[in-house]
């Protein structure tokens, strides 16, 4: 297997019909009672590229879904790259509005959806094509699909071409729709062969396939010949069930999904000693959460640190560092990261900047939004070309990379510039706070300052003053806290993200 990976480029698709011809009979997707072989996997995705063929659509051009993970979905998403065709999962959480905005931008030419996102599809352009097979939907996908044992043409892309368009969640205002091509997508599964993926690897994801965070699992346990087991939308209990069930090797999870699952009172009475690693990404990842993970959960622990847009990862083998918990690690051998000022000059050595990187592994760009795809780059004196990550951070002497905060989230009060995780890790400390955000209000008297929402523990209770007073006694002067807020829940993203700019705006009060 290592031979098929360990090479130049090749396509996911066709990697996919060697293990058909290998492992006909190996399970490559299980979604509840429902599983798919490879042989039967090919074949359905043949279908797709035909009937996609059929409809006069082109390599290059682009398909949308919108819907949670299925075999149907990823089915129609392989069998679109099998014929050349980019492929835009959307969220079907999305407004009508903002699917309408993604599907316009991405010019998709159908749009596969099921039920549960006929609402928020409002009124589309494109054909639609239901993968529930509700006729109220769209055309079922039964009668869509090409007949079985069609073949496609051969459609033979470039490692630049377009693999999909990865639409940003919007929680900094309107979704980008971030270009990766095969090229990249490749890089994602050469990573595979340092966690020992292989045709025995058993995978279960629980964030949904419209998520790179997700994709980035999804593609390396197929193109292994490993086996996938979807979950349509996360719940712990059952996650564990799953886990023990299928004898789970490998998995990817966002930190509040793990927080949970540690969470529950039977966690540690659960067989998990199948697995070999546990992947992590998408928000951030405190230091005692992946301790007590470290402590609890059999295999490594992995931390990746990157963004959709590509440009250089850092990773962390928490199992191997586990001093280095407060870090997102070091940069990948294939990455140059690099920190720069407000001035786009490098920093001086053990200065904290704005991460930039770069790799084979970037964006082609914003699709059809070429001045943000100019925002988001960054270039060298020597011309080389970065992305920008927003995030401030600094290297430690061992070239581990330490985050502070995103640069727009950071606090500017009186002249200082306030970093919201310093309060954030301070307020983990007290035995009554389950989880916290701070963010930046208008202030008359200092331009902004911070106020902290903050989630107490079950059956925890404190008084919002008695919190404030006590996180202010331990941070500086110009950090304090201007207000406490207790709140039921913080407001998240689909994929698990803390949307601060929602309890900005949800902020009312005044303060001086």
């Amino acid at each position: 297997m290592q031979d098929t990976i360990d090479q130049p480029f090749a396509r996911i698709a066709d990697l996919i019909a060697l293990h058909a011809q290998r492992q006909p009979q190996h399970p490559a997707v299980v979604h509840g009672e429902e599983r798919v072989d490879y042989a039967t996997l090919h074949r359905r995705m043949d279908q797709v590229a035909v009937a996609l063929q059929r409809a006069g659509i082109r390599p290059g051009e682009a398909i949308a879904i919108c819907a949670p993970s299925s075999i149907a979905y990823a089915t129609v998403f392989l069998g679109a790259l099998r014929a050349g065709v980019v492929v835009a999962p959307l969220a079907p959480s999305t407004t009508p509005q903002g699917l309408a905005q993604m599907v316009d931008n991405a010019e998709a030419r159908l749009v596969f959806l099921d039920a549960t996102s006929e609402i928020a599809a409002g009124a589309l352009n494109p054909p639609r094509i239901a993968l529930d097979g509700n006729a109220a939907v769209g055309q079922p996908l039964a009668d869509w699909l090409a007949p079985e044992g069609s073949a496609p043409e051969p459609a033979p892309v470039e490692p630049a071409a377009a693999f999909n368009i990865i639409y940003s969640s919007g929680t900094t205002g309107a979704p980008k729709g971030i270009v990766q091509s095969h090229g990249m997508r490749w890089a994602h599964i050469q990573r595979g062969l340092q966690y020992d993926y292989s045709p025995q690897t058993v995978t279960l994801l629980s964030t949904p396939l419209y998520s790179n965070t997700t994709l980035v699992l999804f593609f390396p346990t197929l193109a292994f010949g490993g086996t996938l087991v979807l979950m349509a939308k996360f719940n712990a209990a059952e996650y564990l069930k799953l886990a023990v069930r299928h004898r789970v090797s490998h998995t990817m999870l966002v930190p509040v999904q793990y927080q949970r699952l540690l969470a529950l009172p039977d966690f540690d009475a659960h067989d998990l000693s199948s697995f070999r690693f546990k992947f992590c990404t998408s928000a951030p990842f405190s230091p005692v959460l992946k301790a007590d993970v470290l402590k609890r959960w059999p295999g490594g622990l992995v931390e990746f640190y990157g963004m959709t847009e590509g440009g250089g990862s850092c990773i962390l083998d928490a199992h191997e560092h586990p001093d280095k918990l407060h870090t997102v690690g070091k940069p990948t051998p294939t990455s140059d990261i690099r920190l720069i000022d407000e001035a786009g000059k490098e920093v001086p050595e053990g200065e904290a900047g704005e991460v930039v990187g770069h790799s084979g592994g970037m964006m082609n760009g914003y699709h059809r939004q070429p001045e943000k795809t100019r925002e988001a780059e960054w270039f060298d004196p020597a011309g080389k070309r970065f992305i920008r990550t927003g995030d401030i951070g600094r290297f430690d002497a061992d070239g581990f990379l330490v985050l502070f905060d995103r640069k727009k989230d950071m606090i500017i009060s009186g002249g200082f510039n306030i970093y919201p995780s310093d309060m954030e890790g301070e307020l983990r400390q007290h035995p009554a706070v389950l989880e916290s955000a701070v963010v930046g209000v208008p202030s008359e008297a200092w331009g902004e300052t911070p106020v902290a929402f903050v989630v107490l523990r079950p059956g925890a209770s404190v008084a919002a003053a008695e919190l404030k007073d006590w996180v202010n006694a331990r941070v500086g002067k110009t950090q304090r806290l201007s207000e406490l807020v207790l709140t039921e829940e913080l407001p998240r993203s689909a994929i698990g993200k803390i949307l601060k700019r929602e309890l900005r705006d949800s902020w009312t009060g005044k303060v001086a």
